[in-house]
Order: C-alpha cells, then structure tokens, then sequence
C-alpha cells in the first residue's frame, strides 16, 4: 500500500525569514513551514503549479494556534472547502497541534492584512 502524504507548497525559506520579521509568533513553537493543497495524497499525485501566492490575512485564536491566510491563483480557498493557510505558531504544551488551523479558521474567520504580501511557494509532497 503506498503511504499517503499531503501535497502542496514548501515556504520559501527568505520569504518564511521576512514573514516572521513582519508578522511575529504569537506561541512558543513556530511551525511556518507549508501551505496544503490536499492530504492523503500519493507519489502519483501531480505536483501543483502555481509558485507564488500572497499573504492576506490572519488568525489568532488566543489559545495556541496562530495562522495566516493565504491566497493562492486568486483564492483563499481549497478544493475540499477549507482556507490555503500557513500554521504560524502554535503552543504545544498546552496540546495544540498544526492540523488544528483548520478548524479555528472555520469557526472564527480571519483578519485580512492592510496589504497583501507576496510569497514564493516550491510545490511538494511531505
């Protein structure tokens, strides 16, 4: 059976550099590494093409999990419904985990950016 992996973009790691510059860690543990395409994808899976995309906005849930909202060909948002995003930082002693971005980013929307910030993005699987 092949393992199954996520397919999408690897941050630029200048432009990972200038965001965290820009727009501080809020928790201790900053992830800020990838942005999904789709999960549970395979080998086979066709890397994505766009290789820019542009920071709009941001979420802070006040309890562990910090985001930032990215917009990818024009859109926030993702084949299965949920926002292209970037964990920023998350506190994992209080048990916070990466993958909980999307459910904050659901239930409590985000804060758009004065101005957008342009990214690179090296498509990938991980």
């Amino acid at each position: 059976m092949a393992r199954r992996v996520v397919t999408g973009w690897k941050l630029d790691l200048a432009d990972c550099a200038r965001l965290l510059d820009l727009i501080p860690a809020l928790f201790p543990d900053i992830v800020a590494d990838h942005v999904t395409l789709r999960s549970g994808t395979d080998g086979d899976t066709p890397l994505p093409c766009k290789t820019t995309g542009e920071v709009v906005g941001v979420i802070d849930d006040g309890l562990g999990i910090q985001a930032l909202v990215v917009r990818i060909g024009g859109t926030t948002a993702r084949a299965d419904g949920s926002i292209f995003h970037i964990t920023w930082s998350l506190d994992q002693a209080k048990g916070r985990r990466a993958v909980e971005s999307n459910q904050v980013l659901a239930e409590k929307g985000w804060k758009p950016l004065a101005q957008p910030i342009a990214i690179r993005l090296i498509p990938a699987r991980f």
